[in-house]
């Protein structure tokens, strides 16, 4: 078989690499190449993450090689799997990172990978990637990793040294569903390494008794990935997991992978996609979650099959779930129920209490502040507004969804 060129190999490991959703760089710490060295971890300006200031930068995202020993049923790299195979050497990652760094394409690394041989081997040809271009080469630019589960915990333990930020993928919502249809993988292992890069990040926070600082453990913190429409857990299921997951593992963040390839005879899996539109929904309510004080299973009650509505965003749907809560007086409700107002975000709503400590909040002040008041106003009380009967108007969900559209006949 004729050997791939390097261009060749990109083009494959670069599209695999499409369906690792857990890739943002918000939260590192700023480094940069002025005292010497390559790249920075916080400049600005083919995958777009975020630095800490809020900056979008662009980032290598590949895997080492899409070669898997596993079989899992919801990936399209699995080894049952027809698909054309590459792999990197590692010197060849790091030359690429360093060349698109210089011609100013990219401002760091996303790098995964599939299983070849053994966790361990796999997981140490990343380590030695990273180490190449923090130690031989200097490069400072934001570097993540995806890590194995089943690795030597001593290998991510150094991966966390040369990486901003580590990710384990928890893959599936139900336990039961991964042993089902990844069998290679054991939820306890999965949820044992992030305990573990947990542990690595509070003890890198830790003084020693002279002072000194041990050194930084992936300062950007950990994340995790979790696939969607694999099997039947519901949006409610989803939530309450990465309710626990954020809780437990103190993870930055949860993504929500909407892939699910559709199969081949070897597969086990129906055939279904679930919809962009769903993985969409999941991350706005995990904004609610994270920023707006709501829990997971207030947010899945709104619906009664534990799924988000597809058409309102899921704030929407809670507050016209709960209409018996509004309307409320802007100039006396507290900051928990404003965030639940929708069309108010944080933003507004501080900007709100602000105000409130000057004099009454109109109608106009709202628009100033950058509120959505076609949403929110069904939902509020002002000095100069009031919505009458419109929140108990059995036709308001309809106000807000999508008008209908007519079914292409083929």
């Amino acid at each position: 078989m004729a050997q791939k060129t390097l261009q060749q190999k990109l083009a494959i490991l670069s599209d695999a690499a499409k369906y690792d959703a857990s890739c943002a760089s918000s939260g590192t710490v700023r480094r940069d190449a002025g005292d010497g060295g390559l790249g920075s971890a916080g400049s600005s300006g083919i995958c777009h993450a975020y630095t800490p200031d809020g900056r979008c930068i662009s980032l290598l995202k590949i895997l080492m090689t899409n070669f898997c020993i596993y079989d899992c049923a919801y990936c399209i790299n699995r080894v049952s799997s027809n698909v054309e195979r590459a792999r990197f050497t590692p010197e060849e990652v790091a030359t690429l990172t360093l060349e698109l760094y210089r011609r100013n394409m990219i401002e760091g690394l996303f790098l995964s990978s599939g299983i070849i041989k053994s966790p361990d081997q796999t997981m140490a040809d990343i380590v030695r990637i990273a180490r190449m271009l923090r130690v031989d080469h200097g490069f400072k630019g934001y570097i993540h990793l995806k890590t194995i589960p089943d690795a030597a915990p001593e290998l991510v333990a150094e991966a966390g040294l040369y990486a901003d930020r580590l990710s384990v993928n928890i893959e599936l919502a139900r336990d039961t569903s991964l042993r089902q249809l990844a069998p290679e993988k054991r939820p306890e292992t999965i949820r044992a390494a992030m305990a573990d890069v947990r542990l690595s990040r509070e003890a890198a926070k830790e003084r020693s008794f002279s002072g000194k600082r041990p050194p930084r453990f992936a300062p950007a913190g950990q994340s995790t990935q979790m696939i969607i429409g694999a099997d039947g857990a519901t949006d409610l299921e989803i939530l309450k997991t990465s309710s626990n997951l954020y809780a437990g593992y103190d993870l930055k963040r949860v993504y929500y992978s909407a892939f699910s390839p559709i199969p081949d005879a070897s597969s086990t899996l129906p055939l279904i996609k679930p919809p962009l539109q769903r993985e969409h929904r999941l991350y706005q309510a995990d904004w609610l979650m994270r920023f707006y004080g709501f829990d997971a299973a207030e947010i899945g009650s709104a619906h009664p099959d534990g799924n988000l509505d597809l058409e309102i965003d899921p704030k929407l749907a809670w507050a016209l779930a709960n209409r018996d809560r509004f309307p409320i007086n802007v100039a006396r409700a507290s900051r928990e129920m404003l965030l639940r107002v929708p069309g108010f975000g944080t933003r507004t709503v501080a900007r709100i209490l602000e105000a409130r400590r000057h004099g009454p909040v109109r109608y106009a002040d709202l628009l100033r502040m950058g509120a959505l008041l076609s949403k929110a106003k069904p939902f509020i009380l002002l000095p100069d507004w009031s919505p009458g009967s419109l929140i108990d108007n059995a036709a308001l969900r309809a106000r807000f969804a999508p008008a209908p559209e007519q079914l292409l006949l083929l």
